[in-house]
């Protein structure tokens, strides 16, 4: 388990991390959100003890991580997979952090295939992809079999089966029981693989709650609406004062709406003779809600072109 606490973090006059308070339990996947410049990174070198804080406190299994005095047997970390000697062989790196932390060498060999770079074993980590460096990462986090896992961006640089490959890692690292924190900026990963987030902003907590109950956070909501007479009830639902939107490929009968609640739809349809097939309502979007909760915490955000 780690557990935050009135974290804060101050680099001269500017906060990065702000009496931050929350926790991240074991048998869940937990993603860490937050925009760009939020805090995530400080906040996993603050567990991690690569920085030292300015308040608060930051544990692992109930007492700060330095106090381990095997690391990788209690925490496995990615927080940047190019951070590594490009002329060693990845066999030659893992040996040299299983031997520093008292693990036996066979493990070496064992998360090399676990994670698809038993072939490439023996080849410089230099010529390795971004996506290969990120198994190598992943790997070294798995080296000393910790019941704790932090990953910070782990499948960038991934293709779409080495993203499938990490995703299905991960959910099964937190069903034999560990705890995973996973910081990512992809919302569609965190749909499909978080249970649990914690968002932050500013170096604030925001949320720490279920994805689905994050989800519902959003005030957007949209209708799904089939019928054979589209076109008279989007003119119809316009008219009424929402934004309506034609959903699928050429032919297909259905109407996204915003702006209306599907009883009203359905009124509005009725009244007008309008027969309808399909009438649903579509729950928010991780991303949207995270947009709508992050919109004040970003630090540069684009121009509107006119």
């Amino acid at each position: 388990m780690i557990e935050i606490n009135e974290l804060t973090k101050c680099y001269g006059s500017r906060t990065a991390v702000d009496q931050l308070s929350f926790t991240v339990r074991p048998g869940e996947v937990t993603g860490f959100l937050g925009p760009n410049g939020a805090g995530k990174s400080t906040t996993l070198r603050l567990v991690l003890g690569l920085d030292a804080p300015t308040g608060g406190t930051a544990t692992v299994g109930g007492v700060p991580f330095r106090t381990h005095p095997r690391g990788l047997r209690h925490v496995g970390a990615l927080l940047d997979a190019t951070q590594v000697h490009g002329g060693r062989t990845a066999s030659a790196h893992l040996a040299a952090l299983a031997r520093s932390n008292g693990i036996p060498l066979r493990r070496v060999a064992e998360v090399l295939q676990e994670v698809g770079l038993a072939e490439a074993a023996n080849r410089r980590i230099g010529g390795y992809s971004l996506g290969m460096k990120q198994r190598l990462g992943i790997a070294a986090a798995l080296l000393g079999d910790p019941p704790v896992l932090m990953f910070d961006e782990p499948v960038n640089g991934m293709d779409p089966d080495g993203v499938l490959w990490a995703r299905r890692l991960f959910r099964r690292l937190a069903a034999e029981g560990r705890t995973v924190f996973l910081s990512s900026h992809l919302m569609s990963e965190m749909e499909n693989t978080a249970d649990q987030l914690v968002v932050i902003g500013r170096g604030r907590l925001l949320a720490a709650e279920s994805v689905r109950d994050f989800a519902a956070r959003s005030s957007q909501r949209t209708v799904v609406v089939g019928t054979p007479q589209a076109a008279e009830l989007a003119a119809v639902l316009t008219a009424a004062g929402a934004s309506v939107e034609p959903e699928g490929s050429a032919g297909v009968e259905r109407l996204t709406v915003t702006g209306l609640a599907a009883d009203r739809v359905g009124a509005l349809a009725s009244d007008s003779r309008i027969t309808l097939t399909e009438l649903t309502t579509r729950t928010a979007s991780l991303e949207q809600a995270f947009m709508e909760l992050t919109a004040d915490s970003i630090e540069h955000q684009a121009g509107q072109h006119r």
